[in-house]
């Protein structure tokens, strides 16, 4: 029997996780997708903190702007924040999406915008 989507996302999602782990040195970035947003999140997985989130929502040039350019923004902001809070290096967490479209132009924009990972 074929797996639907969904399920096939949570067992990459799954295979994912026990490799990456966020510390209080290296936080873990994750990015979720929706049909019309993107959200992303710094996590310290080791005290269970979300430390810093960004999205499409909250973003007002994001808001009318397309998928891909959505993401950019959204990568953009997220690294912003980090880098004010003093956060250099994450863990990137594609969450079991493709390392394609709108996840790989956020990837590229926080990348541009100054965070290593």
């Amino acid at each position: 029997m074929a797996f639907s989507k969904n399920i096939r996302r949570e067992k990459i999602k799954r295979t994912i996780r026990k490799k990456v782990q966020g510390t209080p040195e290296r936080p873990r970035l994750t990015v979720y997708r929706s049909n019309k947003d993107i959200y992303v999140q710094v996590i310290d997985d080791q005290q269970g903190r979300t430390l810093l989130s960004a999205s499409s929502l909250k973003d007002k040039q994001a808001h009318g702007a397309s998928g891909v350019e959505q993401a950019k923004l959204v990568g953009r902001a997220i690294a912003e924040k980090a880098k004010a809070t003093g956060i250099e290096k994450v863990v990137f967490d594609r969450n079991g999406y493709l390392y394609h479209g709108r996840v790989k132009a956020l990837a590229d924009a926080a990348r541009e915008a100054g965070l290593n990972f």
